[in-house]
């Protein structure tokens, strides 16, 4: 066995730490722990019910509703739950999808349980052990592999690694700009590791779908990934409207209506596969019928009838399996990119087929260990992102100490030289987008003349002096500021913002859940992280921070404020106090930009 690198057991070790946390934060006790869980938007109770029936591999599927609004961010499609009552044994499952008060379970157990329809029923998230064991067996098989070992040791070594192909033809294509059209000529020509730097606004869909085209043009074989669900559909369907036969794999109930003929189960309507399975469908409801006209008091004999009946269940099970493999096979082969999450990928493509090239879009949100899980699938590797918004979720505050929130593109973008920069945003007006390509990207942003400012797109009302401190939220751990909701309500009628058009963004939770009571329903409300990949014709940003010790807690991660600065189209407000931001150093150079194109203001103005 080959020895490890260092930062193979610093991975291993973060993994570990990871889990650890995850289960003290999900750990489900007593009643207060219920009532802790659902503050903090870890637990769904009350569930009705509204549904059963068994669906993929003929796993029990639920469909619920939740009888008043509740905070449901985190339950993100394929996060691990338990669905559980007290006095009985949990069963585990994933969340599937949902919006709002509704939503969809499967369960991992042969039957549902008797109790499932139960009004204290109680769906939580759970640690993802399953993902666990992924990262684990990826990171550890690194040294057995040389490709991936002189793969890993580049990214981690010393030494800058990779140079930009030479020779760019050049792509007609009208849609692309020329450092477009570079990063796409670079991607056909890359046999190694390129890297796409995307910053907001720039067309990295864009170029990234016309790459892969020239790509699939050129015979070569591509897999797509993106850390999350939503990521992979957004990229799924721009494939489809330039005319690639894709395959999404995974977790694809909740997909879009134009992605799902090509999934396994889209694309299996109308087939003698399909067919066989309906009737094994029908066979295991008629044994399930049989086995449950056995009550929960019967004798020995009973008790080994009902074993037999669902043991066959069982059998049929597999041949459902079996059946969907093999015609998932035929999908494979027939398609031209197959697409999916790391975990999707991973759980679906045979480890001995080999790509040409995979591409990761979104991999500044993608832990490092998830990256190798499936490097080993193609023979190189494009990654495409920006290491200058939002890493990786983590909790454990241990691992992001050991740096374990560092994303894969973040690590690689340290020491690659083939770095291809979009560099002309086409999101927002000029001085929107200023401030960030000064500070982020060494002033490299350009932005198309029709961009160019028409008015006043950017406005800061400073709360300095208004007595607008925040406060501790109803969970005991965010913050909330009700003032500065105040000033929005105001300025939402006195400059006349529409709500189906205007975002309000925060970094603090309890601040969101604050602004869904008083804030129009038509507004799009949400915390900054979750907001990120969004955009909207006007953002307000509340800060909320406001004490007499300049603390900034979330907002010390300057990415963050990237990202929220980032997501107007046409009109950027951000309101916070300069009195405890302004001690900063970023958030000084902030204020006094703000200062150079007039756009600060007090709050006083509108009180």
């Amino acid at each position: 066995m080959s020895e490890r690198h260092p930062h193979q057991q610093e991975l291993l070790e973060c993994i570990s730490l990871e889990m650890q946390e995850q289960e003290s934060r999900f750990q489900f006790k007593d009643g207060l722990g219920l009532k802790q869980l659902k503050s903090k938007g870890l637990a769904l109770h009350p569930i009705k019910v509204t549904r059963k029936y068994f669906g993929y591999a003929e796993y029990p599927e639920f469909e619920y509703h939740l009888p008043f609004a509740m905070e449901t961010d985190a339950f993100k499609p394929n996060a691990a739950i338990e669905c559980l009552i007290e006095d009985e044994e949990s069963v585990k499952g994933i969340f599937l999808g949902g919006t709002g008060r509704k939503g969809a379970i499967r369960l991992y157990a042969p039957e549902f349980p008797d109790w499932v329809e139960d009004k204290d029923v109680v769906i939580k998230l759970a640690p993802d052990h399953h993902t666990e064991g992924i990262m684990k067996e990826a990171v550890k098989a690194i040294s057995e592999e040389p490709r991936m070992k002189k793969l890993f040791e580049a990214i981690h070594g010393e030494d800058s690694f990779g140079a930009k192909p030479v020779n760019l033809t050049s792509i007609d294509n009208d849609r692309l700009n020329e450092s477009q059209k570079d990063a796409v000529a670079a991607m056909e020509l890359n046999e190694d590791l390129l890297l796409v730097h995307g910053p907001p606004g720039t067309g990295k869909t864009t170029t990234l779908v016309a790459g892969i085209q020239q790509l699939v043009e050129a015979d070569k074989s591509v897999l797509v990934t993106a850390p999350s669900n939503a990521a992979v559909d957004h990229i799924a369907k721009e494939l489809l409207k330039a005319g690639v036969n894709i395959l999404r794999v995974g977790n694809t109930l909740k997909v879009d209506d134009a992605i799902y003929p090509h999934t396994s189960e889209g694309g299996m309507q109308g087939s003698k596969e399909q067919k066989q399975i309906k009737r094994l469908k029908i066979q295991a409801e008629e044994l399930r019928k049989m086995a449950h006209q056995y009550k929960r008091n019967f004798g020995k004999e009973e008790r080994m009838q009902r074993s037999l009946l669902f043991k066959e269940v069982k059998r049929i099970r597999k041949e459902n399996r079996d059946i969907r493999t093999y015609f998932d096979e035929k999908l494979m082969d027939a398609a031209q990119v197959i697409l999916g999450t790391p975990v999707g990928l991973k759980n679906n493509v045979d480890e001995s087929a080999k790509f040409d090239v995979l591409v990761m879009d979104e991999a500044g949100q993608a832990l490092e260990p998830l990256a190798w899980a499936i490097f080993p699938l193609a023979d190189s590797w494009v990654l495409a992102g920006d290491p200058f918004q939002l890493p990786p979720t983590v909790f454990s505050q241990k691992a992001t100490a050991y740096g374990f929130n560092t994303s894969i593109l973040e690590h690689c973008f340290r020491k690659a030289q083939n770095v291809f920069l979009l560099d002309t945003q086409y999101r927002m007006r000029q001085s929107i987008s200023q401030f960030s390509s000064e500070y982020f990207y060494s002033g490299k942003l350009k932005t198309p003349n029709h961009l160019n400012d028409s008015g006043d797109h950017v406005a800061y009302f400073d709360t300095a002096g208004t007595g607008f401190e925040e406060k501790s939220g109803e969970d005991g751990t965010s913050r909330i500021n009700e003032g500065e909701l105040d000033i929005i309500e105001k300025l939402m009628v006195l400059q006349g913002l529409q709500p189906e058009k205007t975002a309000f963004i925060s970094p603090y939770s309890g601040q969101v859940a604050l602004a869904k009571d008083r804030l129009d329903s038509k507004m799009r409300i949400s915390t900054i992280d979750s907001f990120q990949g969004q955009e909207s014709e006007v953002v307000i940003i509340s800060l909320v921070r406001s004490n007499a010790e300049a603390e900034i807690g979330f907002l010390k991660d300057y990415r963050r404020m990237n990202v929220a600065i980032t997501r107007a189209k046409e009109r950027l407000i951000v309101i916070g106090d300069s009195a405890t931001i302004g001690q900063d150093k970023f958030y000084g150079k902030f204020l006094e930009f703000l200062e150079g194109i007039n756009g600060y203001k007090s709050a006083w103005e509108l009180m």
